[in-house]
C-alpha cells in the first residue's frame, strides 16, 4: 500500500533532479572554507534573504542554536513566544546549551507577540536582572496554523528591539511559505531582523540543511559557534548541492502546496466531528501548507474517538498524520512536494470512512 503522509514537511524525498544534483557536486573541505558548492549555497541564501553572509547548518535547530549562541552568553535573555519551536521543540537548547534564559510571552492566535507585552518583558539596566539580548519571531508560525507574520509587524519588532539595543531572531524554518503566501520577496521579511535561519529540508524539499544568515560579522562568529556545537562539516558539497537545487526549482511550486492544503482544509471543514483551525484560532483561514484541526468524538457520533485514535484509523488507510503535543483532540495535516491534489482526494475519503468507523 502507497503511504500519503502528512505528517510533516519534512518527509519529502529528493527528486531525480535534485540526486543527479548531489552525484555530480564539485566538493571540498568546508571547515577551510574550500566547499565550492556550500560556498555558492551560502551566498545564495544571503541573496535570497538580503543579508551580507550565510552560512550552512544541519538543521534548524542548529541555526536558531548558533544563532542564539552568537547573540548572546551566559545569564543573557531572550524573549519567546509560547508557542514557538524553539521553546517547544528544541530540546531546551537556548538554555540548556547557551546557557540563555527563555522570557516567555504568551502569542497571539496570528503567531505575533504582542508589541506591548514585548516592550513590558525587555529587562532595565539592572544588575539583579538578566540582561535582554534577543527578541525572536517565527514565520511562518507552526503551532499557530502555518500563519504568516507581515512585513509590518516584523519591521516594528526590529524597531522596538534596536530601540531598546536587542536583537532580533527570525526563525524562518517556513519563510520561502509566507513570502508566497504574500506575494512577497523573502528579503522583505528578513530586513528587520539581524539574524535569519531557513530551512531548505521542509517545503523547499532538500533532504537535509538549513542556512543561517546575518552580517559578514556575525556570520564569522556564527562559524565558531558552529564548530562549538559540532557543526562543523567536509565535503558537504554532496548536500549543499540539493539546497541549490531547492532554492533553483522548488520555490514557484510551494503555491501548489497552499492550494492542496486549502482544499485539505476545506474538506475536514465539511466533516462532522472535525473543526479546522489551530488550538485556540479555529475557523481561521489556511494560509500555507499546515492544516490543524482539532476532534471531536461526541459529534462524530463516536464519544471515544481521539486524535490518536483518528491517526491509526488513518495509518490503516494508507494516511499518516500525528496528533499534537499532550492535545487529545487536535491534529495536524501538511501538504509537500510529495503530496498530490489527487491524494487530497484520498486522504478526504480516508478521513470520512475513518470517522464512520465504530
Amino acid at each position: 500500500m502507497r503511504l500519503i503522509d502528512l505528517r510533516s514537511d519534512t518527509v519529502t524525498k529528493p527528486t531525480e533532479g535534485m540526486r543527479r544534483a548531489m552525484a555530480q557536486a564539485k566538493v571540498g573541505d568546508d571547515v577551510y572554507d574550500e566547499d565550492p558548492t556550500v560556498n555558492r549555497l551560502q551566498e545564495m541564501g544571503a541573496q535570497f534573504l538580503g543579508k551580507e553572509a550565510g552560512l550552512f547548518v544541519a538543521s534548524g535547530t542548529m541555526g536558531n542554536l548558533v544563532a542564539a549562541l552568537t547573540h548572546g552568553g551566559r545569564g543573557d535573555e531572550m524573549i519567546l513566544g509560547s508557542l514557538s519551536h524553539i521553546f517547544l521543540y528544541e530540546g531546551g537548547a537556548v538554555a540548556g546549551l547557551a546557557g540563555i534564559h527563555p522570557h516567555i510571552v504568551s502569542n497571539e492566535p496570528n503567531g505575533t507577540l504582542p508589541m506591548d507585552r514585548i516592550e513590558e518583558a525587555i529587562r532595565g539596566d539592572n544588575v539583579h536582572l538578566p540582561r535582554t539580548r534577543l527578541i525572536s519571531l517565527e514565520n511562518t508560525h507552526n503551532r499557530c496554523g502555518g500563519r504568516v507574520l507581515s512585513p509590518d509587524y516584523c519591521d516594528a519588532v526590529g524597531e522596538l528591539a534596536h530601540r531598546h539595543e536587542s536583537a532580533v531572531h527570525l526563525d524562518g524554518a517556513r519563510l520561502f511559505n509566507a513570502a508566497a503566501y504574500l506575494g512577497t520577496d523573502p528579503a522583505v521579511l528578513a530586513r528587520s531582523a539581524d539574524s535569519v535561519m531557513v530551512c531548505l529540508s521542509k517545503g523547499l524539499g532538500a533532504p537535509v540543511g538549513s542556512l543561517l544568515c546575518g552580517t559578514r560579522e556575525f556570520i564569522h562568529e556564527a562559524k565558531r559557534m558552529r564548530k562549538l556545537v559540532g557543526g562543523g562539516m567536509r565535503q558537504v558539497g554532496i548536500i549543499a548541492a540539493a539546497g541549490i537545487y531547492a532554492l533553483e526549482h522548488h520555490i514557484d511550486r510551494l503555491a501548489e502546496d497552499h492550494a492542496n492544503a486549502r482544499h485539505l482544509a476545506e474538506g475536514i471543514a465539511s466533516l462532522a466531528g472535525l473543526t479546522c483551525g489551530a488550538e485556540g484560532d479555529t475557523h481561521a483561514p489556511v494560509q500555507t501548507n499546515l492544516v490543524y484541526f482539532s476532534v471531536d468524538g461526541t459529534t462524530a457520533g463516536n464519544p471515544s474517538l481521539s486524535a490518536q485514535v483518528l491517526s491509526e484509523r488513518l495509518r490503516a488507510r494508507g494516511v499518516l498524520a500525528d496528533p499534537i503535543g499532550s492535545n487529545v483532540g487536535q491534529m495536524r495535516m501538511v501538504t509537500h512536494l510529495d503530496v498530490s491534489s489527487s491524494d487530497i482526494e484520498v486522504a478526504l475519503d480516508a478521513l470520512q470512512s475513518s470517522l464512520q468507523q465504530t
